[in-house]
């Protein structure tokens, strides 16, 4: 089933068209990097620009293709035709949420190998380590979001408009929201719900972690030295590790629930 899956999410438009154009920006990036940049240690303008391209065009590639997934196999009938089977609602999202990993680790291993490939004509080329542990986290998280968006729409349409607006939400709307709240509450308060605020958004969680672990938390300023110094301990790391997963098992166990129940009526 897994094979299956994977094998058709291969043949999709979608995905070769966005292995395309991941391969050329995550590129191109590097490559600027290497030719126009020295060689420098910690967070740098060039850093930010590769953990923005990744923290917004992944997220961005995955709940849009996987929502529409989810929805297409309920809108072709896919799905109903799988329910007369004794197949669990369970089964068939982790099925998904396997084959998604998979598919976009593999866009992922390809566009760094297409790097690599373009930038020992150069010299050669490095990938920062971070790269590739964000990419993970990105991967295991908004995979299982995608399922749960997908799960949420009735038609492939509508799951565009639900993975688009999800995006938007979570990389865009969410810091002004939290800046329009900063211009009519205390500095004190402000600070609470700024650190709310980043467990409450996946996107945001993910960046965090990224300077937490990366040692660079001098980036984030004094007011968030408490919960870094909390998460830069063993303990502090499980507690990261127990969030994101959470995340993950929400998003997977609520798009269960709703495909169960509307499998029932239907």
């Amino acid at each position: 089933m897994i094979l299956l899956e994977y094998k058709q999410l291969l043949r999709s438009r979608w995905i070769q068209i966005v292995t395309i154009l991941f391969a050329i920006v995550f590129t191109a990036i590097l490559m600027i990097q290497h030719l126009a940049m020295p060689d420098t240690t910690g967070f740098t303008r060039q850093t930010a620009s590769l953990l923005n391209i990744l923290l917004f065009l992944l997220p961005l590639f995955m709940l849009t293709i996987g929502s529409m997934n989810i929805a297409s196999d309920k809108e072709s009938g896919w799905l109903g035709l799988l329910r007369t089977y004794p197949l669990n609602m369970g089964n068939y999202v982790l099925t998904k949420y396997i084959a998604f990993c998979l598919v976009f680790s593999g866009i992922f291993l390809f566009v760094v190998t297409i790097a690599f490939l373009v930038g020992s004509f150069f010299g050669g080329i490095k990938l920062p380590l971070f790269a590739i542990g964000i990419t993970a986290i990105i991967i295991l998280i908004f995979n299982a979001l995608s399922i749960f968006v997908g799960s949420i729409a009735k038609s492939r349409l509508h799951a565009l408009a639900l993975g688009l607006g999800v995006w938007s939400v979570v990389t865009l709307v969410w810091n002004y929201i939290v800046m329009a709240i900063g211009t009519i509450t205390a500095e004190h308060v402000l600070q609470k719900i700024v650190i709310l605020s980043i467990h409450m958004n996946p996107l945001e969680w993910i960046r965090y972690g990224y300077f937490v672990f990366s040692k660079q938390t001098a980036v984030l300023g004094p007011a968030l030295y408490g919960v870094s110094k909390f998460y830069t301990s063993y303990v502090g790391f499980l507690f990261f590790l127990f969030i994101s997963l959470m995340w993950i098992a929400f998003s997977l166990l609520g798009a269960k629930i709703i495909l169960t129940i509307r499998g029932k009526r239907g």
